[in-house]
C-alpha cells in the first residue's frame, strides 16, 4: 500500500482493476439478452458478442493508452483536460449524470427481484426499504476504504461470474454432440437495430480508469485490466449465448430468458438461483460504479468546477468522502423518487460522447503519435459515431438537455470561484493609511 500526493491510498491492484471493469460492464442486461437475440438472430446470435466485442476493444484500446499515458483520478475528465475546463467539466457531468441514472435503474431491478424472492419486499414499504438497504451498504463500504470496496467487489464478483460460468458449461454438456452451427450473417440493418442494446452489454469498461490515483503502478496496471476484461467479458457472453441457443427452443423471449434457461436445466431450483446470481450481478455492479464515479466529483474539485466540499479526503479512510456520500445520496432519490427514467434513456448516448471525447485527447496527450495513434483515434471514433446515429430523436434531446444543465452549473461555479477569489484577495489588501498627508 502506498499514499498519493492527495492523501488516497494506492489499494487497488490488478485483480480488483479487472474486476472494476467487469463490474462495470455486467450488470442485468445479459440477463435479459439471451432470448431477444435467439429470437432476432437464431443461431447465429452468439458470434454477435465477440464480434461487438471487437469493436469495443476499438475504443477501449485508446481508452487503455490514455490511461498509461495519464493515469490521474477522474479517467475521462483528466484527459479532456487537455481541450479546456469546459470539455472537461462536461465530459465530467454526462458521465456522471448516465451513471448515476444507470444505477438507479438498477437498485429498482434489485428491489424487483429481490420481491420476487420473498414476497413482503415486494410492497411499497419493502421496495423503498431494499432500495435504501442497498444504497446505503454499497455507499458506507466505499466511504470507509477502497480497500474494503474492492474486496466486497470480489465477492460480489465471484457470487455473479461462477453461476453464470457453471450454468453455460453444463448448458453445453446437455448439449453435447448437437451444438448448433453458425447460422448465416443478419443483414446489416438487423444488426444496426440490435446495435444499442448489445453495446450495452459492454459499456462500463472505463470503471478501472477513473479510481487511477488509487491503483498501484496504473501506467501498467488499468490498461492490462482494461483490454483483458473486455476480450473476456465477450468471450463469457459468447459461451453463455451458445448454451442458451443449445438448450432452448426459439420463439418470442421470455420475461427472465436465464431464468427460464436454469430452470430448464435444473428445475424450479435454477430459476431461484438465476435470480440470486442476478441480484449479486446487479449489487457488484452498482458497488464498482460508486467506487468508479464518485471519484468524478473529486477530479472536477481538483480542476476548480466544483465546489471544495467534493474534494475532502477522509483522514482515517483515504477516501474521498464527501463524494462518495454525495453520489449515494442522488441515487437513493433518483431511485425512489423514478426521477431517473427520462436520463437513463440518454445513457448510452452520453457515455459513447463521453468515448468521443476522451479518446479524441489522445493525439494531444501522446507526445509519439505517430500513424499507428491516429489510426487507432480514427477507429474508435467511426465505432462511436456508428453507434450513436442508431439513437432516436429522444435520446438526442435528453443528451441536449444534460449537456445545457451543465454549462448552467459549469457557469455558476465559476461565477462562485471568482466571486470567491475576489473576496479573498479584498480580504488581505493592507488597510488604506489614516495617516495625513505631510
Amino acid at each position: 500500500m502506498s499514499e498519493t500526493g492527495g492523501g488516497l491510498r494506492r489499494d487497488i491492484g490488478l485483480t480488483g482493476s479487472a474486476f472494476l471493469s467487469f463490474n462495470g460492464i455486467v450488470g442485468a442486461g445479459i440477463f435479459a439478452l439471451p432470448g431477444a437475440l435467439y429470437f432476432q438472430f437464431g443461431t447465429f446470435s452468439p458470434w454477435l458478442f465477440p464480434l461487438f466485442g471487437l469493436l469495443v476493444l476499438l475504443i477501449a484500446v485508446p481508452f487503455a493508452r490514455l490511461a498509461a499515458l495519464m493515469p490521474r483520478s477522474g479517467g475521462p475528465v483528466a484527459y479532456t483536460a487537455v481541450f479546456g475546463p469546459v470539455a472537461s467539466f462536461q465530459t465530467g457531468w454526462l458521465y456522471y449524470v448516465a451513471r448515476t441514472a444507470a444505477l438507479a435503474a438498477n437498485a429498482n431491478v434489485f428491489a424487483t427481484y429481490a420481491g420476487a424472492l420473498w414476497a413482503p419486499l415486494g410492497s411499497p414499504v419493502g421496495r423503498a426499504a431494499t432500495i435504501l438497504l442497498l444504497i446505503g451498504s454499497l455507499t458506507f463500504v466505499n466511504v470507509v476504504g477502497v480497500r474494503r470496496a474492492i474486496r466486497v467487489l470480489d465477492l460480489l464478483t465471484l457470487l455473479k461470474a461462477l453461476p453464470l460460468v457453471g450454468l453455460a458449461l453444463w448448458g453445453l454438456v446437455e448439449a453435447a454432440g448437437a451444438l448448433p452451427a453458425p447460422g448465416p450473417p443478419p443483414p446489416l440493418g438487423a444488426i444496426e437495430a440490435a446495435a444499442l442494446v448489445i453495446l450495452y452489454a459492454f459499456i462500463g469498461f472505463e470503471n478501472s480508469t477513473v479510481p487511477a490515483e488509487e491503483t498501484t503502478d496504473p501506467k501498467r496496471t488499468i490498461p492490462r485490466a482494461l483490454v483483458a476484461t473486455v476480450a473476456g467479458t465477450a468471450a463469457l457472453y459468447f459461451v453463455i449465448q451458445l448454451a442458451y441457443v443449445a438448450v432452448m427452443p426459439r420463439g418470442p423471449a421470455p420475461d427472465a430468458p436465464l431464468a427460464a434457461f436454469a430452470e430448464t436445466l435444473i428445475g424450479p431450483a435454477g430459476a431461484v438461483l438465476l435470480t440470486a446470481t442476478l441480484l449479486a450481478s446487479v449489487a457488484g455492479n452498482m458497488s464498482g460504479a460508486i467506487t468508479s464515479t464518485s471519484r468524478i466529483t473529486f477530479a472536477l474539485t481538483a480542476q476548480g468546477t466544483m465546489p471544495r466540499w467534493f474534494g475532502r479526503v477522509s483522514p482515517r479512510y483515504a477516501t474521498p468522502a464527501n463524494s462518495v456520500l454525495f453520489m449515494g445520496l442522488v441515487i437513493a432519490a433518483l431511485a425512489l423518487s423514478g426521477t431517473f427514467v427520462w436520463l437513463a434513456v440518454v445513457s448510452t448516448l452520453a457515455r459513447l460522447a463521453v468515448y468521443s471525447i476522451s479518446i479524441s485527447a489522445l493525439p494531444k496527450l501522446d507526445a509519439k503519435a505517430g500513424a499507428g495513434t491516429w489510426l487507432m483515434l480514427a477507429a474508435g471514433l467511426a465505432v462511436c459515431l456508428w453507434a450513436a446515429s442508431q439513437s432516436g430523436l429522444a435520446n438526442w434531446l435528453g443528451l441536449f438537455a444534460a449537456a445545457l444543465a451543465g454549462f448552467v452549473l459549469y457557469a455558476l461555479a465559476r461565477r462562485q470561484a471568482i466571486s470567491s477569489s475576489a473576496a479573498t484577495v479584498s480580504s488581505i489588501q493592507p488597510p488604506p493609511s489614516t495617516r495625513p498627508p505631510s
